[in-house]
């Protein structure tokens, strides 16, 4: 074990904060898309574009924050990251259709973009790379703070206030969060080459007209010719910006990144794994409310367990990873999600409720130590002069990965539902049914990218939690 400096680990909190926010923010509103959708008369299988504006934003946006944390600081980027997020936030609570709702979530959106990622980045800047797993696990540990507290709270705002002040809650947390940003974070800048905005645009281009176009005709309406150019200029963007980057060394992600076989694998594997677990937050409760008829209350004491499963297991997961190394942890655990979302499903059809608590926490420890793995496998052997653009990259798409899990969930409630889930509880229990077990093989698949991880050769630090006296 290692003992971290008490300025740094002040820092490590503030940056648990901004994870605090943007969780907290995130459980609420799966939460509370049912009653969104009876309060904005709109069917709620056509919700999850609520989910898909702010990440597909984030996601949009992630290129430039790195590049802008090390031109124009950390502190002065995260800050203004919590003031946009803030902003958003309220124009989110004068919403009076589902346009507007998405339009103000698009502004959270870019505050989002620059906040978890920054701090991220902030994390590899002010700790050495040995230290990285167990310094991002002390920063995620407190700010899963806000999913715990998230669904319960979400719940009871729906119940017994309105949908509007889930977003409310989010101003007095980003007004101390500003102010603790200003006082307690130094600054840290770099030397930074030009932007890459041609880069940018392109890569941004494709990103948005590819995942508009997996919505299609059923989401967004769209005829067919729409569809066709929209996935004609989402690829042929994305073709380009390889062109664009090759030999180029001012290239906003350098093609140089993936000359590291464990960045390489680690971000394949990221996307495809948060593709999957990306529509567990989105169906979880949905299911229960709309499946299963709970309240929203009790939908969300439902996903505190889940909460619980996750942060218990972030506390052991280095210990895990340096037992059983990289690729059996991700292989495991990524075969394991599979089937415990299966377990879910089919516990809950079933009728035994008493059981679900269980099955949420163990949902959530095989997530945590998926998600731990995903991240450090991805950038721990990268070097310094690609580490910001290649957290740049993994951040980018893990935003992206995850606007499509939600819009693939959302695409199979309304191919099995036909638009709207049937009345009849049977029938309605059909449609989950075949949209979890859809789900489960789209987890399960990134599995064969997992087993190619080779063995490891190093092992993470784990990082002392409490101070110890002197000797």
């Amino acid at each position: 074990m290692t003992e971290l400096p008490a300025s740094v680990r002040w820092q490590l909190w503030i940056v648990a904060f901004g994870f605090f926010m943007q969780s907290l923010d995130t459980t609420i509103v799966n939460t509370a898309l049912p009653s969104m959708a009876a309060s904005l008369g709109e069917s709620p299988l056509h919700m999850h574009m609520v989910v898909v504006s702010y990440v597909l934003t984030v996601a949009v946006m992630l290129p430039a924050s790195g590049w802008l944390a090390d031109r124009v600081g950390v502190r002065n980027i995260f800050f203004t990251a919590i003031v946009l997020f803030t902003a958003g936030s309220l124009f989110c609570s004068l919403a009076g259709t589902l346009n507007e709702l998405v339009m103000a979530r698009v502004l959270q959106g870019v505050g989002g973009a620059m906040m978890v990622p920054v701090g991220r980045l902030t994390v590899m800047k002010i700790v050495p790379r040995s230290q990285y797993m167990a310094a991002m696990t002390f920063v995620t540990l407190p700010g899963q703070v806000g999913p715990l507290l998230g669904p319960a709270l979400g719940g009871v705002l729906v119940e017994y206030a309105s949908w509007h002040w889930i977003f409310l809650i989010n101003i007095p947390v980003g007004i101390i969060g500003g102010i603790a940003t200003l006082m307690l974070m130094p600054n840290y800048t770099l030397q930074t080459r030009r932007f890459d905005l041609s880069g940018f645009i392109v890569l941004a281009l494709g990103m948005a007209v590819l995942t508009l176009a997996l919505d299609g005709q059923k989401g967004l309406g769209i005829s067919s010719l729409t569809l066709g150019i929209l996935v004609a200029v989402g690829v042929a963007s994305i073709l380009f910006y390889l062109w664009h980057a090759k030999g180029n060394d001012n290239a906003l992600f350098s093609l140089k990144l993936f000359r590291t076989p464990t960045f390489s694998l680690g971000l394949a594997g990221s996307f495809a794994g948060r593709i999957g677990s990306g529509m567990l937050p989105f169906m979880t409760p949905v299911f229960l409310q709309i499946g299963l008829g709970f309240s929203p209350f009790h939908a969300g004491l439902m996903m505190i367990p889940m909460v619980l499963g996750s942060m218990g297991m972030k506390r052991i997961v280095v210990q895990v990873v340096n037992r059983f190394g990289y690729r059996h942890v991700l292989v495991t655990t990524t075969i394991g999600l599979a089937l415990v979302s299966l377990l879910f499903m089919a516990t809950a059809l079933a009728g035994w409720y008493y059981a679900l608590p269980l099955v949420l926490f163990i949902q959530g420890m095989v997530n945590s130590s998926r998600f731990s793995s995903m991240n450090t496998l991805t950038l721990k052997d990268l070097p310094d002069e690609h580490a910001s653009s290649g957290n740049s990259l993994l951040s980018m798409i893990m935003q992206l990965s995850m606007s499509i899990g939600v819009t693939v969930a959302g695409l199979l409630l309304g191919m099995f539902g036909q638009q709207h889930v049937a009345a009849d509880s049977t029938a309605t229990h059909q449609v989950f049914m075949y949209t979890y077990l859809c789900m489960a093989l789209i987890i399960a698949l990134p599995a064969l990218i997992f087993a190619r991880v080779p063995d490891d050769v190093t092992k993470n630090v784990v990082i002392a939690r409490r101070k110890r006296s002197e000797q």
